[in-house]
């Protein structure tokens, strides 16, 4: 009776100092460490550069511009005239933020440029195959009190008034 006895109790104590080792430095399940959460990014380490300006250049030649109705506003379309092919990224970009100076919405019609030294950025051939196309929408809100819209480009301009 005493042997059981002391085996139950002999027993009991190792199993009570295993709580104890496996936190401890001898157990080798836990020798690194517990993990930590990083977070995980793939930005570079100085972050993004936000400072990216606007490199597009005005399209040399504006050759068509109409504006059309549309429902709750109208829609700006223009072709433009570029050197050469491969122009690209077009664009009517507001000045004034988008709000008519004396009644004139001015707009310049922008297009990045092909990367130098390529074929295409050297190819001219006909006037058709350069044109570039862009067109915006305007709300009726921000067409309210605006008599004339004009858009720009390095060589002219063109207008539309009501």
């Amino acid at each position: 009776m005493k042997t059981p006895v002391l085996a139950t109790l002999a027993l009991s104590l190792t199993l009570a100092g295993c709580g104890s080792v496996r936190e401890s430095r001898l157990n080798p399940f836990n020798w690194f460490g517990r993990s930590t959460e990083t977070a995980a990014t793939l930005a570079p380490a100085g972050g993004y550069d936000t400072a990216i300006g606007d490199n597009r250049v005005l399209v040399e030649q504006v050759t068509r511009f109409e504006v059309q109705p549309a429902h709750g506003g109208a829609i700006l379309s223009a072709a433009g005239l570029p050197p050469t092919q491969g122009w690209w990224d077009a664009e009517l970009v507001a000045e004034n933020d988008g709000f008519p100076e004396d009644g004139v919405l001015t707009y310049r019609f922008v297009v990045a440029e092909p990367v130098p030294g390529t074929p295409v950025a050297r190819r001219v051939l006909t006037p058709e195959s350069r044109e570039v196309t862009v067109g915006k929408y305007i709300s009726n809100q921000r067409l309210a009190g605006v008599q004339r819209i004009v858009v720009t480009g390095a060589g002219n301009s063109r207008t539309v008034s009501r």
